[in-house]
């Protein structure tokens, strides 16, 4: 599994690590990604989704998992999340 959030796309960064002495080795700075399942209100199901603690707050601030989808962009979301995001959209219609 790649290291990448589902919903926010938020992936691995490189970096340095800096001595004292000013030496610099490459790095690598890593989401902090948790597995989680989240309700949807509308379709009434729960889905499982890897998900940065920076998104899941994210998601919590918005009012939910409904609410973020239809305001989030699709480039921006994984294939699962844009799937439920399109079945949020049939639902509503």
């Amino acid at each position: 599994m790649s290291r990448i959030c589902e919903l926010t796309g938020k992936g691995r960064m490189v970096g340095h690590n800096v001595s004292h002495a000013n030496n610099k080795t490459k790095r690598v700075f890593l989401p902090n990604l948790q597995n989680v399942t989240l309700m949807s209100e509308k379709l009434d199901r729960s889905f499982k989704l890897r998900v940065s603690t920076a998104g899941l707050r994210s998601v919590e601030h918005v009012g939910g998992l409904d609410n973020w989808l239809l305001k989030t962009s699709e480039d921006k979301l994984s294939a699962r999340a844009a799937k439920i995001k399109r079945e949020l959209h049939k639902a509503a219609a």
